[in-house]
Parts: structure tokens; C-alpha cells; sequence
């Protein structure tokens, strides 16, 4: 019996929703990084991404203007959208950001489409994501790619014009990530339609989440396709299709609403019972039957490595620039909170994933725009940046706490925390796609030979032993090499190599290196050893795909670092601490993938092979938190460049908090000479900070004009620590209180 016919009993059959998933996408600079050498000059080589003069007067001009219409704190106690604002987005066309300009659309790039979305995001989620829907995966961009001329003639048009507004059903109650099981189906039979007998479909279907339901009129529509009276052919399941349905198709329910988080877009439900469609309705029409499962994971680029993402960069940054504003103006015991050790380790933590996360949202989108789609490095930036959002978001709230926790229009970030779980949970759950996806898709398509062996494993072609052998010795070969080059990186450090030009880089280019030369016999061996149920082994599986991730994440850093930033003195700390941060979690997870490995004499091998013999990581440390912190509360080219998509509006909560911030640095030299006086000549009694001025002022110790600026900037600092605040209603609480009495009423009478 040959090898391969050993392992075809071995391995588990790949279904086909698995195989048009491994074959969806592109290889880029991952690729690389799996293979254990990072390509650092493609890295550098790539056409930075930058604004067109279109895109930047857009920018300019309709998404101010939108975001000075926002309300997002009444948006949020409302019921609705407003229909002004829905009627404002259709006539701009922020619908068509990715439609071609022949049908009316803006053509915009991958990096103009995530800056706009993530500066919507920071003002308000839910007119983010009404936005991001209908430019991420959905009917605009399956009709592009894959609808027929005349779809794309009758849609797109009205389509980018708002004329009629898009959702795509996919989701069912019995089937969420798990596309395969979808229950909806479409029968082959033939029905009416114009007058006239034609061969179609009879679609039933339950979706649910589907955002922009209850308002769409076009449905895009995910089910399978069955013909049990073999009117296609011999074959009885033809499999996933996509199908684009008018909202005013006999049969067809759009309108119950969910209510996610509290937020107000529009999400809900879809239903069908028995629809019939003609054929003409099938995205790209009759011969695209079965090709859906494919098509959707061909064009998941923009949801996984825009829209999502976008929003987590989005709420790093809100919090970054609210966070260190409200740090500096804050004071405690005469002390800007951000002094203090707590909050700088939280504040640098903030700034330094900060950085990561706008790195990373730049590199994906530099990606894109060079016509790729690839699948791996999107499906690490929705599932990390994502991720990342949530993180910085809730130790922005552990700092600005009680301010953080009252409802209300000077609240910045009670929205970001309330939208965030919802961006881990579409296109593909963050726990399905850390487990499965990352590593799993990874090493299929990064890979050389092993995508080729596979095939050829379950291959039934009467040639496949020869040429089954031939790739399994470019296989041992690759590991062999795998191994040395491990060997060599670990133990001698300095053959590591390193090709950049800034000596402050120098050394993290040598850790990425090494780590990703670790990273490749481990995914080898693990692959030889577990085989078919390196599948199951979740845990270990994801591991391996967070030192991919991270390792990536660090070349985003690098570049952002070496070809972005525009001072770099000034950006130094926050470089260090992304690019340390980064590389301890990568390094970290392979020292667990070791530490778990089932297989003891496997993980002894392994432990030779990457020098990994203790669980000990380099941590970042207590000064360089001291400094980001500090370096935070400064007037600086990389707060403003970490902070570009927060649009400051008159009147609302960063405005509030940026005039304070700003006025406070303009009188820190009154200040100090005004602690110096208090130390001095105590004003007694010290009433209040403006009886101590004024009394300063009267003695000759501030000038008048120094007085008027320090009086200035306390009215603006007490606004900007204060929180909302509301009447309060008794005769609502007395009715409330008496409902309660009546209820408890009969309890207290049987006791």
C-alpha cells in the first residue's frame, strides 16, 4: 500500500464549503511569514496609500456635513434613524463608495472606503454600519464580480444612488458560521412569471440578523439548491446560491426588527415561504447555481479587511484622544491623573495597541488596493483589530470611569462600548475565526506543496502515487530546511539579518525574524504529527495562528513606523511599545503552543528546534509605560495622526474635551508659577481655585492677563470633568414606586 493511500484512509474528506473556502483569496506577504522568512523588502516595496483629491474632498465635504447632522445620543434614544439623514446618505451616494463610476458610484479605494467608515464609526456605530453594509459583502459587490450585464445595468444605478437599499440573508437560526448546514432551499421546478411558463426556483427560507432588513428593497439571498425531478441534469444537491430578490416579489417577508445592543441600525429578519423566482434572479444567472459558497468567500475582502476593522480603529482611537485629554485635565490631589502609575499603565496600553491598530488598518487596505483579496491577512485584521477595539476601549472606560458610565451627549465612549460586540460577532464569529480560520486556511495557502498534496491525497487520478512522491520530497525537503533555518536563527543571533535603515528598528527586525523561522518547523511538525486532527485541536490550531497574526501585526508596525509617521522622535515611544507588544504575544503563543503539544517526544523536538525551553518572555517595561504615558498628554504630530479620524464637531464631547486639553497647555507655565505662589504663601482660606488666582492677582503675583487666561481655562476644565445631567421627574418615580408597593404588596401580608 503506498503512502498516499495510507493517508487518504487517515485524513478527513473535505467538503466542498471547506474547499472553495481554502481555494477563495489570494497569497500575499503571509505567505512569507508562515514560511519562516518574512518578506521585509515586499514590506517596504508596497505603494503607500494615500487620499485621493476626490476622496479627501468627500471626506471634506459630505462626511463632515453628515457628521454635524449626527445627534448620536438622540439617535441612540430614538427609534429610528432619521429619514433626513437616511435621504442624505442615498443622494451622496455613501452607498456607492465601491460602485464603479459607469454606473453612478464613487470607485473609491480600499483605504478611502475604511477611513470614511472608521470616521462615521468614531461619531456614531450605528450610521457606521447603515454605511459600511452596503459597501462591505453584499449585492453591490456580488453584481460587480459576478452578476450578468444586464443585473449590473438594472441594479447598480439605483443602487448608488439609494434608489433602493440592499441586504444580503445568509444568516439562518440553524446555521451561523456553518454556511453547509444552511436549511434554506430553492427546488428546481418551473412557475409563471411575466405571463408565461419559466423554469425557476421555489425558495424557502428563515434568516435572521440581517442588517438593513426592515428598510431594504432588494434582498440578496444565500440558500441551496436541489433538483429532485433532474431538470438541470442527473445531479439532485447542486449546492450554495446566490440569488438577488425585489423586495415587492410576491411572498417575500422583510420588516420584524432586532434590537442589537441598543444600537439603531436596522437589523432583522427574512422570510419566504414556496417564493418562486425565475432564473434570471440568480446572481450571474442559471449557470451560477452552486458557485454562491464560492462567490461569498471571494468577496468577504471588504467586511473582514475594511468595514470591521475600521470600527475597531475607530474606537482606538476615540479612546486614545479622549482618554489622554481627560488624563491630563482630570487632577487628583493636585495631579493630573495621568501621572499616576495605574493610569499610565492602562493610558500606554491604549496608545501603544493604538498604533497597532492604525498600522495594521493601513497595511490591509495598502493590500487591497493592489486588486488582492487576501483571505488570510483579512481574516487576521477583522478578527485581532476587532479584538484590539474592544480591549483599549473597555481600559479607556476603567480610566475615565464614573465619567465613562453616565449616559449622555459628553459621553464619547458609551457608544464604542456598546457597538463592539457586535463587530466580534459578523463575517465569521472572532472564536471561529481565531480557531479554525487564521492557522487553518493559513497553512493550506501559504504553504508550497501542501494545498497539492492534499489534492493529491483524495485524488482518484491513476497517476497520483508518482506524482503524490515527487511533492512529498519537495515537502521534506521545505521542512528540512524549515529546521536548519530555526536552528540557526535561535540559537545564533547574528544570522537573524535585518535590512532596515533605523537603527531603533534593528533589533525587532531580527525578533520577527526569528519568530517567524520558530514558527515554521512547529507548523510542520504539527501537521505531520496530528495530521487531519490538528483540525479539532482548536487551542493549538489558534496558536499557531496568533504568531502568524501578531507577526504580521509587527511588520504593519514597522512599516507605519518607517514610512508613515512624520516625526519619528516624537512617535519613538509609541513605537516601541507596539512593536515589544506584538512580539511578546507572538513569542508568548508559541511558548504555549510548545508547552500544550500533545505529543512529548514531538514537543522535545520542537523545544530543540526553536531554543524554547522556558515559558519566559520579554515584557515591556515600567519606564517605557512612564514615557508613552507622558508622551500622550502632549501636543504632538503622532497624537494627531493616531487621532485623524475623530472630526471634532462644535459643541460635542471631543470638542469639550479638546478646548480644556488645549487651554490647559497654553497656561501651564501661569500654573506652575500659580503652585509655586500656593506653596510659598498659602492663600488661606483656599475657598476655591478662583478665590486663590484672584487672591494671587490682588497680592501682584499674576498679571491680569495671565488671570483671565487661568479663569478661562478652569471654566473649561470644570466643563469637561462634569457629566450629564437630567431633571428628575417625581411624579414618575412615585408612580414607579407605587407600582412596586402593589406588587409586593401581597408578599408582605403572607409573611
Amino acid at each position: 500500500m503506498s503512502i498516499r493511500t495510507s493517508l487518504k484512509k487517515v485524513l478527513p474528506p473535505i467538503s466542498l464549503t471547506e474547499q472553495e473556502a481554502l481555494d477563495a483569496g489570494d497569497v500575499w506577504i503571509e505567505s512569507s511569514i508562515y514560511q519562516g522568512k518574512p518578506d521585509m523588502a515586499a514590506l517596504r516595496a508596497i505603494p503607500g496609500a494615500k487620499l485621493s483629491a476626490e476622496e479627501q474632498a468627500f471626506l471634506d465635504g459630505p462626511v463632515t456635513t453628515l457628521l454635524n447632522m449626527v445627534d448620536d445620543f438622540a439617535l441612540q434614544n430614538g427609534k429610528h434613524i432619521p429619514q433626513h439623514i437616511l435621504d442624505y446618505l442615498s443622494v451622496n451616494k455613501f452607498f456607492a463608495l465601491i460602485i464603479p463610476k459607469k454606473f453612478g458610484g464613487l470607485e473609491f479605494s480600499p483605504y478611502a472606503n475604511s477611513t470614511i467608515v472608521a470616521t462615521i464609526a468614531a461619531k456614531s456605530g450605528a450610521i457606521a454600519v447603515t454605511v459600511m453594509v452596503p459597501n462591505s459583502l453584499g449585492p453591490g459587490e456580488l453584481l460587480m464580480h459576478y452578476g450578468t450585464a444586464a443585473q449590473q445595468e438594472q441594479w447598480l444605478p439605483n443602487l448608488a444612488v439609494g434608489k433602493d437599499i440592499p441586504c444580503f440573508a445568509l444568516t439562518s437560526p440553524e446555521a451561523g458560521s456553518d454556511a453547509g448546514s444552511i436549511p434554506d432551499a430553492g427546488i428546481v421546478t418551473k412557475g409563471m412569471w411575466n405571463g408565461e411558463e419559466v423554469l425557476g426556483l421555489s425558495v424557502s427560507w428563515d434568516k435572521r440578523y440581517i442588517t438593513l432588513a426592515p428598510i431594504a428593497t432588494v434582498l440578496g439571498l444565500a440558500f441551496k439548491v436541489f433538483d429532485p425531478d433532474q431538470l438541470l441534469g442527473e445531479k439532485l444537491e447542486l449546492g450554495i446560491t446566490c440569488a438577488l430578490i425585489p423586495k415587492s416579489h410576491p411572498g417575500v417577508q422583510l420588516g420584524n426588527r432586532h434590537d442589537p445592543m441598543g444600537m439603531r441600525f436596522y437589523n432583522g429578519t427574512t422570510r419566504g415561504d414556496k417564493v418562486f423566482i425565475p432564473m434570471d434572479f440568480i446572481i450571474g444567472g442559471q449557470k451560477n447555481i452552486g458557485r454562491g459558497w464560492q462567490m461569498l468567500v471571494s468577496c468577504l475582502g471588504a467586511g473582514r479587511g475594511i468595514s470591521l476593522p475600521a470600527m475597531g480603529v475607530a474606537s482606538g482611537q476615540s479612546a486614545l484622544k479622549s482618554t489622554a485629554e481627560y488624563s491630563f485635565v482630570r487632577e487628583q490631589f493636585g495631579v493630573p491623573i495621568g501621572r499616576f502609575e495605574g493610569i499610565q499603565e492602562k493610558l500606554a496600553d491604549i496608545a501603544g495597541k493604538t498604533f497597532v491598530l492604525e498600522a495594521m488598518r493601513v497595511l490591509t487596505t495598502e493590500g487591497l488596493g493592489l486588486g488582492l483579496k487576501p483571505s488570510v491577512v483579512t481574516a487576521i485584521a477583522k478578527y485581532h483589530m476587532t479584538e484590539l477595539g474592544r480591549d483599549v476601549n473597555s481600559s479607556a472606560m476603567d480610566i475615565q470611569a464614573g465619567k465613562a458610565i453616565q449616559r449622555g451627549p459628553q459621553n464619547n465612549l458609551a457608544d464604542g462600548y456598546a457597538a463592539q460586540p457586535i463587530a466580534i460577532t459578523v463575517e465569521g464569529a472572532n472564536i471561529l475565526t481565531r480557531s479554525l480560520m487564521i492557522f487553518g486556511q493559513g497553512a493550506m495557502r501559504c504553504h508550497p506543496h501542501l494545498k497539492e498534496m492534499v489534492d493529491l491525497i483524495h485524488s482518484n487520478d491513476n497517476n497520483a502515487d508518482a506524482e503524490f512522491n515527487k511533492v512529498l520530497m519537495k515537502t521534506v525537503g521545505f521542512s528540512v530546511k524549515n529546521s536548519l533555518r530555526s536552528i540557526s536563527k535561535s540559537y545564533l543571533p547574528f544570522l537573524r539579518g535585518s535590512q532596515t535603515a533605523l537603527p531603533e528598528v534593528k533589533k525587532y527586525e531580527k525578533r520577527i525574524n526569528a519568530l517567524s523561522a520558530k514558527l515554521a518547523p512547529l507548523a510542520d511538525l504539527s501537521l505531520l504529527v496530528l495530521g487531519g486532527d490538528l483540525k479539532k485541536a482548536e487551542m493549538l490550531s489558534a496558536r499557531l495562528g496568533d504568531v502568524m497574526s501578531y507577526l504580521y501585526a509587527s511588520m504593519a508596525v514597522v512599516r507605519f513606523y518607517e514610512q508613515k509617521v512624520s516625526n519619528r522622535n516624537e512617535a519613538k515611544p509609541f513605537f516601541e511599545y507596539a512593536i515589544q507588544w506584538t512580539l511578546q504575544q507572538g513569542e508568548q503563543a508559541l511558548v504555549d503552543f510548545v508547552d500544550n503539544f500533545p505529543n512529548t517526544a514531538t514537543r522535545g523536538l520542537m523545544r530543540v528546534l526553536t531554543n524554547t525551553y522556558t515559558r519566559s518572555v520579554k515584557s515591556i517595561s515600567d519606564k517605557l509605560k512612564r514615557e508613552l504615558s507622558d508622551a500622550t498628554m502632549q501636543q504632538s504630530s503622532i497624537m494627531q495622526e493616531l487621532t485623524h479620524l475623530i472630526k471634532v464637531t462644535p459643541g460635542d464631547a471631543n470638542d469639550i474635551n479638546e478646548r480644556a486639553f488645549v487651554a490647559k497647555h497654553a497656561v501651564m507655565p501661569q500654573l506652575k508659577i500659580i503652585q509655586k505662589a500656593l506653596k510659598t504663601n498659602p492663600v488661606v482660606p483656599f475657598i476655591s481655585f478662583e478665590h486663590a488666582v484672584n487672591k494671587l492677582h490682588e497680592a501682584g503675583q499674576l498679571s491680569g492677563q495671565d488671570l483671565a487666561l487661568v479663569l478661562d481655562y478652569n471654566e473649561k476644565r470644570k466643563i469637561a470633568v462634569r457629566v450629564d445631567e437630567y431633571t428628575f421627574d417625581l411624579e414618575l418615580l412615585d408612580t414607579e414606586l407605587n407600582v412596586v408597593k402593589e406588587q409586593t404588596a401581597p408578599q408582605a401580608n403572607a409573611a
